[in-house]
């Protein structure tokens, strides 16, 4: 595994292999001690509540110390770079989860600290979220290779890294949206490049049809409240997910959101409090995956115990000789 997880296509299919076989046992034995001696910080731009308390819980059930960073309250907000920053990071703590609003900080993060950064959601993916999704529908269809994504909505940071990650396991991804609200042409050629492909639909029952899962998010993202009443205008009804269209599908399919829903909007009660509704087993097993993965890079000889740049103290001077 690389030292960095900026994006879900720094995976290969191996790593997630293991982060899984690790999921699969920190679920069934939650503490142990392989982040002992080591503190992560988590350095967050933007708010968070699954990915904030996920985190912060799995470090110390490893037996390491979670560091919280609000950006508002360190130097970044005062104009210190975000070079300055990791470099000094990296001499008081083993990794940064960093939640940032530009994937450029990521990038310029990762290039200046020798730890590891892991993104924890930027503009333009969130791995972390597309890796424990997987995880969700491996547990609850017993597979991966063969099955059929349906996102109903836009091109979110969360719909990007499903569909690079489901090129790298085998799943098809299709997406259905309003014209102008689909996967950039970049977007769909780095899937390609992966092996896999973007199915786009303007239809979402079309989309939905034959499909194993059916996904959605919120229609306005972080960042985007000036955009509301032109996106809903855009996204309903008819891009709602509702009992009607899940029954679309032609199976018992199940249904994920990454959360927070806005009930009413994206998606109505009747879907989210299903028995095929899978969005809390989604939110709980960010816990065991994100755990994985901190234990994987362990593993890998990424997260040191020793802070970078803090080597054994110097022997102190000896006395003249008599």
């Amino acid at each position: 595994m690389r030292k960095d997880l900026l994006s879900a296509s720094d995976l290969e299919p191996s790593d997630v292999e293991a982060i899984y076989s690790l999921a699969d046992h920190l679920r069934a034995v939650p503490l142990s001690r392989a982040l002992e001696g080591r503190a992560v910080a988590l350095l967050f731009e933007r708010p968070s509540t699954r990915t904030r308390v996920s985190f912060e819980v799995g470090v110390s059930q490893l037996g390491g110390h979670p560091v919280y960073l609000d950006y508002t309250t360190t130097q970044l907000s005062r104009g210190e770079s975000v070079e300055d920053t990791a470099r000094t990071l990296e001499r008081y703590v083993s990794a940064i989860v960093a939640r940032v609003s530009r994937h450029d900080t990521l990038e310029r993060m990762a290039a200046a600290a020798r730890i590891p950064v892991i993104n924890a959601l930027s503009d333009l993916e969130h791995p972390c979220q597309a890796l424990s999704d997987y995880y969700t529908v491996r547990e609850k269809l017993g597979r991966l290779r063969g099955v059929v994504l349906a996102f109903i909505g836009d091109s979110t940071n969360v719909f990007n890294s499903l569909a690079l990650l489901g090129a790298i396991l085998g799943v098809e991804v299709r997406i259905a949206s309003p014209r102008g609200y689909g996967p950039s042409r970049a977007l769909i050629s780095r899937v390609r490049d992966l092996g896999g492909d973007v199915l786009v639909y303007e239809d979402p029952e079309e989309a939905v049809r034959g499909a194993d899962v059916v996904y959605t998010d919120v229609f306005i993202s972080m960042g985007q409240e000036s955009e509301r009443e032109a996106r809903l205008r855009a996204f309903l009804p008819r891009y709602r997910v509702t009992e009607e269209l899940m029954s679309r599908t032609g199976k018992r399919s199940i249904f994920m959101h990454c959360l927070p829903a806005h009930r009413g909007e994206e998606v109505e009660d009747a879907v989210m409090d299903s028995e095929s509704s899978v969005v809390f087993d989604q939110a709980g097993n960010r816990l065991h995956v994100q755990k994985a993965i901190l234990v994987r890079l362990a593993e890998e000889g990424h997260l040191r115990r020793r802070p970078i740049g803090l080597g054994r103290p110097a022997a102190p001077p000896r006395g003249p000789r008599r």
